[in-house]
């Protein structure tokens, strides 16, 4: 049974390395008869792998496409190249796959050999996105995402240090139970439910470090909407003021206008939304308003209102103006 299993493999790592082999090839290959190849291919059909045979010059037998993606196997080169390519796109530097990729760089990682550790380790470290060349805020190194994320799978009690806002602010330990990794724009939070202070809570996962497994195990709290709870904690909760407006546009209009780590933006019927967004200054609330381009009423604060006329009366004063004489 286990040559049998393993002469299966070999097959399956063969028929993924190139698009057509023959039958004779293949045979070559792992030292056996055509007949034991075809015995082999029909094992792999029963296990989901659509396996095609075709006649004639050129022909031979070929992995397809099929309904669902069946385990790949992977070389070392090939497992290093796809742990890395993972890690990246993890750390943001592919729009639109972060989370997805991150779920796949926990189930490889929970797989990948020891000996395979240390190059993938070696290549992440000495690669360098645009991004981090540019210092920008919100990078985090992937094995932070990867501890996390292996702590909420498990699930399991973590420690961190965590600094926030603010000049003077400095580390605090802080003792959660993880549930969610939330990507918005190039940023990362992780929404836990904070043991010393019997909340939850949203953390910027940049301003994490430090992270520690505890080893203890918690069972899963009812826990609110992950996207929504980040949402809200990063657009309203750490701002001065927080307007609510009634813009003259369908919802999906003004989300493509603006990304969600700034917004929140529910229907109002089919051609109306309610935007809700915070801001340390009521004029920069209102400037971003008026750069959406739609009719809009301020539902709230009243404040709003007075700020809207001051700058709408500077911008035309400006438009008055006489251009420079050359």
């Amino acid at each position: 049974m286990d040559e049998t299993i393993g002469r299966v493999l070999g097959l399956l790592n063969l028929l993924q390395s190139r698009p057509v082999w023959t039958g004779t090839e293949l045979a070559a290959e792992l030292g056996v008869t055509t007949r034991s190849i075809r015995r082999d291919v029909e094992r792999l059909r029963r296990l989901g792998y659509p396996i095609r045979a075709t006649q004639g010059v050129g022909g031979g037998y070929q992995l397809g496409a099929g309904k669902a993606l069946p385990p790949l196997l992977l070389d070392d080169g090939e497992a290093v190249a796809v742990a890395v390519s993972l890690r990246l796109a993890a750390g943001g530097s592919v729009a639109g796959v972060g989370e997805a990729a991150l779920r796949a760089l926990a189930k490889l990682d929970q797989m990948l050999p020891a000996r395979l550790r240390a190059p993938v380790e070696a290549v992440s470290s000495s690669t360098l996105s645009l991004d981090d060349a540019r210092g920008g805020t919100g990078i985090v190194p992937s094995s932070r995402l990867l501890e996390l994320a292996r702590a909420i799978r498990t699930p399991e009690v973590v420690t961190f240090g965590y600094t926030a806002a603010g000049p003077d602010a400095v580390p605090a330990e802080r003792r959660v139970e993880p549930y969610r990794l939330v990507s918005a724009g190039r940023r990362w939070y992780l929404m836990a439910f904070d043991l010393d202070r019997d909340a939850w809570r949203t953390f910027r996962l940049d301003r994490i470090e430090a992270v520690h497994s505890t080893g203890f195990r918690f069972a899963r709290r009812d826990a609110p909407d992950a996207a929504e709870f980040v949402q809200t904690a990063i657009s309203q909760n750490p701002y001065a003021h927080v307007a609510r407006v009634r813009i003259q546009a369908a919802a999906d209009t003004v989300r493509s206008q603006l990304p969600a780590s700034v917004a929140s933006v529910e229907p109002d019927g089919d051609d109306a939304c309610i935007l809700t967004a915070g801001g340390n200054s009521l004029e920069f609330v209102a400037l971003h308003v008026a750069l959406l381009g739609h009719e809009a009423t301020v539902l709230e604060p009243a404040e709003l209102l007075p700020v809207l006329r001051d700058v709408g009366a500077r911008l035309a004063r400006m438009g008055r103006q006489e251009p420079p004489r050359s």
